[in-house]
């Protein structure tokens, strides 16, 4: 059946052009943004969910969250939107494949050194997300991108937390995510980073191993056995795997939480020693990686026997064996133990039990013991790397088991290469058992990163503007001003130079300007003057510029019918191939017709006589309210007189700030740093008879044109 979105526009701007894939929340297209001229993919969340009020209120804050991370190993999202009742996502569109079916093409392990390519980005990306404390819960190969350049992209920021949150039980639909799935999200624990770090060391089992760690017939057993079972060494499966791999995968994959890789940036640390000398070995024990304490050959036997009733006596246990062993020292003629070393023994024993039974008396039946139903044993959760805001949510969410019994108190800002108001440390530290008396809390101390103790500017030339910004914000402190100029040897959005430069002190709080490449030059088009031409014959020349014309619309005039009367790019200003222009045509009406309409002789207004309210602007205009007179002659009469005009931003709207600059016949009356998000400028100008009045937009002339000031 045809989809019915292929061909619909979302808010104006998004053109679906077809399907590109369906998962269990949403559908997913390749569009065109007209706004911006490129292709985008637009994740719309399905129907069943977004009649869920509470569903799409968590669709839109976790998005949003998510368009805050910027990194070259996470898939970009550009806005979150509703349109016409659909809630989506527009994100960058990849030219790639997904992890999981570079695999199947390969048909077996991948080479080992491949493998660690691949983990090192995404360990990256994921260093990226926790350090704002977005966890993503659900790495699979599915949702991890192989570009053509071999570079690798994580997909799906935020998503697992919706779907957790709208799963209500395991089913075969999940499948796909429960091979991945760590221990801790098995049992509904609470989780942090770490879960990422296990999904991240089952998917670098299966590339070269080339096998999963654990199958089954449906999810819950899957997930069972991640819980209990201990997976097969992956050298047992290939042995031409390095001994160093073995361990880091593993160490990834451990079950006991405290052996785990603590952070991404951990595990990033022993791949680079392996990448430097894969001879290398860490001597990670497997048997302090996994809580199993009775190890066999394959460990879901033991499962498989508790779960059938077969005791640990029929299998013979340590007592048995010590029996033996005396047995034997005794059949060999060995002397026996003295009488003295026996009393000793015995007195040490009974020194120990009474020791023992005082503790459990004290601690079990005493005031705030387990038994004395005045106290809990309680583990401390884990907030290194949230903010404080953040911590406080978590245990207000209810996502940390017992909650009720913790308190945050801030402790000392501290010198940190984390970002600025990030926790750095705990005090009780995580994992810690603590005993609460009934009606008592515990208060959890947390230090909070100050950023670098002495600032330095770093070096950001050549990257991303938006990384280098998120990096100056978020670790250094200071605010960051963005400008952009056109440059025919620099790509788009690159970071050309900043002030101040690489290596000077910084102080928090400071400016820091960067600046950032809009590409070559040779590719800007002077836009020319359609006014008064056939509709046909202005479409054509504006397309074969490299201009997209988006949209035509008739308007009551008594000029001849198809005549160009509006174009929203105004004559003369700059535009970049791909921009957009639209163009309002005469009806050819003559009720249009009134005692103010201009002669024949009269240069047209470039403004249509009645603004329509739904149409956005291509490029910032006048207010129509106080449309610029289409006279060219100077007026030296009059006097002087203040005026708003209306500076559109909405073609800005993935800066966070532009520099808008106006004059008036040369004279610069304006010069300010604006806030994209104020969609519309009001710029207050002043001027007397008709001058001519200029608007840049970071350098860029956008609009010119004679204001009448009268």
């Amino acid at each position: 059946m045809e989809d019915q979105l292929i061909g619909k526009f979302l808010d104006g701007r998004y053109e679906i052009l077809e399907r590109i894939g369906t998962g269990g929340m949403a559908v997913v297209y390749k569009a065109r943004c007209h706004k911006l001229n490129r292709l985008v993919a637009i994740k719309i969340l399905k129907p069943e969910l977004a009649n869920d009020e509470e569903f799409r209120r968590r669709f839109h804050d976790e998005s949003q969250a998510v368009a805050m991370l910027s990194n070259p190993n996470i898939v970009s999202v550009y806005d979150v939107a509703e349109s016409d009742g659909l809630n989506y996502i527009v994100m960058e569109l990849i030219d790639g494949i997904t992890l999981k079916q570079y695999e199947q093409r390969k048909g077996g392990p991948l080479n080992w050194r491949e493998a660690v390519h691949f983990t090192t980005q995404i360990l990256k990306a994921l260093s990226h997300a926790h350090s704002h404390g977005i966890i993503h819960r659900d790495i699979k190969p599915q949702n991890v991108m192989v570009l053509r350049d071999g570079s690798v992209k994580v997909t799906d920021f935020g998503i697992a937390r919706l779907a957790a949150s709208n799963q209500k039980t395991m089913t075969q639909e999940t499948l796909g995510s429960v091979h991945y799935i760590s221990p801790e999200q098995a049992k509904g624990s609470f989780i942090d980073c770490r879960t990422d770090i296990y999904s991240t060391g089952v998917v670098l089992y299966e590339m070269i191993t080339g096998r999963l760690p654990f199958e089954g017939d449906t999810p819950v057993s899957v997930a069972i056995q991640h819980i209990n079972s201990i997976p097969l060494s992956p050298r047992d499966i290939n042995p031409d795997i390095p001994e160093g791999l073995e361990e880091i995968t593993m160490k990834a994959m451990a079950s006991n939480l405290d052996k785990r890789y603590a952070s991404a940036d951990e595990m990033l640390d022993d791949l680079e020693e392996f990448r430097k000398n894969p001879e290398i070995a860490f001597a990670y024990a497997q048997e302090d990686l996994f809580k199993n304490d009775d190890e066999v050959d394959e460990p879901t036997i033991i499962r498989e026997m508790e779960a059938a009733g077969v005791d640990d006596d029929a299998l013979g246990g340590p007592e048995e064996e010590n029996t033996d062993l005396e047995d034997e020292e005794e059949s060999e003629g060995k002397p026996k133990r003295s009488v003295v070393a026996i009393v000793v023994g015995v007195a040490a024993v009974v020194l120990f039990l009474g020791a023992l039974a005082y503790i459990l008396i004290s601690g079990v039946f005493g005031s705030g013991g387990i038994l004395s139903g005045n106290g809990e044993e309680v583990i401390v959760p884990n907030f290194v790397g949230l903010t404080l805001d953040e911590a406080n949510e978590a245990l207000a969410s209810g996502e940390i088991e017992n909650a009720k019994y913790f308190v945050i108190e801030k402790g000392e800002d501290v010198p940190s290469d984390k970002p600025v108001g990030q926790i750095v440390s705990q005090d009780p530290e995580f994992n810690e058992k603590k005993k609460v008396a009934s009606g008592d809390t515990l208060t959890i101390t947390v230090d909070i990163s100050a950023g670098p103790d002495t600032l330095i500017m770093p070096d950001v030339v050549g990257q991303d503007y938006r990384l280098a910004q998120t990096t100056l914000e978020d670790t250094y402190g200071v605010v960051v001003d963005i400008s952009f100029v056109y440059n025919d040897t620099v790509d788009s959005y690159v970071v050309i130079s900043t002030e101040p430069a690489a290596g000077t002190n910084l102080t928090k709080g400071q400016t820091v300007t960067i600046t950032a490449s809009r590409g070559a030059s040779s590719q800007a088009i002077t836009v020319p003057n359609f006014l008064n031409m056939n509709i046909d014959e202005a479409q054509a020349q504006a397309e074969e510029m490299g201009l997209f014309v988006q949209d035509i619309q008739e308007m009551q005039d008594s000029r001849a019918k198809g005549t160009v009367i509006y174009q929203s790019l105004s004559a003369g200003t700059l535009a970049q191939e791909g921009d957009t222009i639209v163009f309002y045509v005469s009806n050819g009406s003559a009720a249009a017709e009134t005692s103010t309409e201009p002669s024949a002789s009269e240069e047209p207004s470039t403004e249509p006589s009645t603004e329509p309210s739904t149409e956005p602007s291509a490029e910032p205009s006048p207010s129509p309210s106080e449309e610029p007179s289409a006279s060219t002659e100077p007026d030296t009469g009059g006097v002087t007189v203040n005026k708003i005009i209306d500076v559109d931003l909405g073609d800005y709207s993935d800066l966070d700030k532009v520099t808008v600059t106006i004059t008036v016949d040369g004279v610069t009356q304006i010069n300010s740093d604006v806030e994209t998000s104020v969609g519309v400028y009001e710029a207050k100008i002043s001027g007397k008879g008709t001058q001519n009045v200029t608007v840049s937009i970071d350098g860029t002339v956008v609009e010119s044109f004679d204001y009448d000031f009268s």
